[in-house]
């Protein structure tokens, strides 16, 4: 599995909006058939601070991800929101190894 994990942070008073387009690019992500899970999860201490926890079954997945026109829409929209750059970690899954675990 191809592990993406995307740290943002926000300006305060672009929070709410930020959640509803970035659950909006999740749903639809979900719908990929390369996509095996997308979470959305808000610091506790840093309400501003979000992490997208995203897996494909393989690399060419998340690149034929990122050619969506949700994703483009959502890169578009969020990008003057950011108070800081998105910085992102890619990873791959050590456990569970197989698709059907997730």
């Amino acid at each position: 599995m191809y592990v993406v994990c995307v740290t943002v942070r926000v300006k305060p008073d672009h929070v709410d909006e930020f959640i509803a387009a970035t659950r909006r690019n999740a749903e639809n992500t979900r719908k990929e058939p390369h996509n095996l899970r997308f979470d959305v999860l808000q610091a506790i201490d840093t309400l501003t601070q979000f992490v997208l926890y995203e897996v494909y079954d393989s690399e060419e997945g998340f690149k034929a991800h990122q050619q969506t026109e949700h994703y483009l829409a959502w890169k578009a929209t969020v990008a003057e929101w950011m108070a800081e750059p998105r910085t992102s970690v890619k990873c791959k899954s050590l456990f569970p190894t197989d698709k059907s675990a997730w």
